[in-house]
């Protein structure tokens, strides 16, 4: 085995560390983790205990920013945390200023960015890109290749289906107006968004909401109530068994 561990980092008892693996100055890692090939734990990060890291994935990673953006700043980030019991997925980078719970697993290929918060049990899927200043609640599931857009919010049990897709500037890049309107998506608990719906900038989802597949949401919804089509529009009530408030989470949170 080949690699590089810091003299400052500390790795807990029982942890499997593979080839080429990186661990930084003052990163710690717990015990009875299984840390993949070729992956890179920065500077400063924490790992919990009985962690899964695959192969090539990247923790703690420092934001870029180009020299022409108008929103990224050079800020100093706390160390990336990744709670006990989470697996990170092959080639999957989790960057410096991220909070991640317990049983949370990050899929192959997707990205967290800084300043973000995932709750316990979440699931991030495949490719799924959640950008900065996000919140994402416990026991969601955010399916393949969604996109989070910067400064959402989503609450506790919410589904996100494959290839969601939310916006926070309404004038795309153009005006300085943009910068007084600027702002993610809230979805509120229990929301539920079908594959390939769109959420334009600012709007809320309701709590038991389902926004429709294809749906584009031009406006905040009303809690409990089914929204579909181009743009989308009130459709009927969510059926009252679908309710987050009559199922039973007992032993599958």
């Amino acid at each position: 085995m080949e690699g590089s561990v810091a003299g400052s980092a500390r790795v807990g008892m029982g942890t499997i560390l593979g080839n080429y693996v990186t661990i930084g100055e003052n990163a710690v890692v717990g015990a009875g983790c299984v840390i993949g090939n070729n992956v890179v734990i920065h500077r400063d990060a924490v790992v919990g205990d009985n962690v899964r890291v695959d192969d090539n994935a990247v923790v703690g990673k420092m934001p870029m920013r180009a020299a022409n953006s108008a929103v990224t700043k050079e800020q100093e980030l706390p160390p990336a945390r990744i709670g006990s019991l989470c697996i990170i997925g092959t080639s999957a980078v989790i960057y410096r200023g991220c909070r991640i719970g317990e049983k949370v697993l990050v899929a192959d290929l997707a990205t967290v960015r800084e300043n973000v918060e995932v709750g316990d049990g979440t699931i991030i899927g495949r490719g799924v890109a959640v950008e900065n200043h996000c919140r994402i609640g416990s026991y969601c599931k955010l399916e393949t290749n969604v996109y989070i857009t910067a400064y959402s919010e989503i609450g506790d049990r919410c589904f996100i289906a494959p290839c969601v897709a939310t916006s926070n500037d309404n004038y795309l890049g153009r005006t300085e107006k943009r910068f007084k309107e600027y702002g993610g998506v809230v979805v509120k608990k229990g929301g539920r968004i079908g594959v390939n719906a769109t959420i334009l900038p600012g709007k809320v989802v309701e709590e038991d909401t389902v926004v429709a597949a294809g749906a584009v949401l031009t406006k905040n919804t009303e809690a409990g109530k089914i929204y579909a089509g181009v743009p989308a529009r009130y459709f009927r009530e969510v059926p009252e068994e679908e309710l987050l408030k009559n199922q039973d989470f007992k032993g599958r949170k």
